[in-house]
């Protein structure tokens, strides 16, 4: 059985269709990133899978439960790590969990032995009776991640675990993600516009107008772009093109920063080529400035829709981070 299965989703808001039947399946313990623009329709379909808006029609189903006949089965089978903090910093990091419990209707007794082992999991067994206030943004986060799990989901919900860290608290939080994968099973659903994040995923769904465009592991959608990457800036991108082209067979596209973008194969040796191309133009066309790299789930996302991801252009996913308020009754 499938952790996720989501069969022909569809979502409309009156004549606009926000999602436009998206299809896919997360095997269980498998970590599976969801990957689009601003209003791809990236939160709309999380949003559907959470059991926070019904689709317009198609099926989604969440450890075998429907997400519109069962949604409680659903609620009570995932946990989620919300993108902006959701923690009371008034209260201790062991009394943020007894809440937390308490909203699941954990015994007390296993509520005991369950909060030591998360503690003890993302290293803040010392920390537990301290203010929440008194903890950095990285132990903020290693809580959240503690408290997502304290009811033992089958799936996790992961909204930007990581935005707004440092690099190096960044790398450290993926470390305990990927140990608690290992000890707990679990299987994680992902956004994020860090690409470099997005390489610990199995596999990735990228999705654009509603419309997932590609769904891959992360080194075979990077092999959709093939060979070196050249970046160039010119003084005239059109006439670049066309050159480069005529003279050289080389197929370009635009970047989303105003440059060109080259795929070849032994990108250092084309390079002195393509500049000589477009000094011996007439008139001669300026090489601005060059770079080269080797493909990245970046280049994969550029080529695929157009678009590169920023933390401006980051989906919030706004409705999601309202589950948090909405829990305990949605669960009746």
């Amino acid at each position: 059985m499938h952790a996720i299965e989501a069969r022909q989703l569809v979502r409309k808001f009156g004549e606009f269709v926000a999602v436009a039947g998206v299809e896919f399946e997360v095997l269980q313990g498998e970590v599976f990133g969801f990957l689009g623009p601003n209003g791809a329709g990236k939160s709309t379909t999380i949003n559907m899978l959470c059991t926070m808006m019904r689709p317009t029609s198609g099926t989604a189903v969440i450890n075998g439960h429907d997400v519109v006949a069962r949604p409680d089965l659903v609620r009570q089978s995932i946990g989620i790590i919300f993108q902006d903090a959701s923690l009371d910093d008034r209260l201790t990091g062991l009394e943020n969990l007894r809440f937390h419990a308490m909203l699941y209707d954990i015994p007390r007794e296993t509520f005991a032995a369950r909060s030591r082992e998360l503690l003890a999991m993302v290293d803040l067994t010392d920390k537990a009776g301290e203010q929440v206030r008194t903890y950095s943004g990285g132990m903020k986060r290693r809580l959240e991640i503690a408290r997502g799990l304290l009811h033992h989901p089958k799936v996790l919900f992961l909204d930007e675990p990581t935005i707004g860290l440092d690099p190096q608290t960044r790398r450290h939080i993926w470390e305990y993600l990927m140990k608690l994968r290992q000890q707990e099973g679990v299987t994680m659903f992902m956004t994020t516009h860090y690409m470099e994040e997005a390489e610990h995923c199995d596999r990735i769904a990228v999705i654009d107008h509603g419309t997932i465009v590609a769904l891959d592991t992360p080194e075979n959608l990077k092999r959709l772009v093939g060979g070196d990457i050249i970046t160039v800036r010119t003084s005239d991108n059109v006439r670049a093109a066309a050159r480069l082209m005529a003279a050289k067979g080389a197929d370009t596209r635009p970047g989303p920063d105003g440059q060109l973008i080259v795929e070849t194969t032994n990108g250092d040796r084309f390079i002195p080529v393509l500049i000589e191309a477009l000094a011996n133009d007439d008139p001669p066309i300026a090489v601005e400035s060059i770079g080269l790299s080797r493909p990245t789930l970046e280049d994969v996302f550029i080529k695929l829709t157009g678009h590169a991801i920023r933390a401006s252009e980051a989906d919030a996913t706004q409705p999601l981070r309202q589950m948090a308020r909405m829990w305990t009754g949605s669960r009746r």
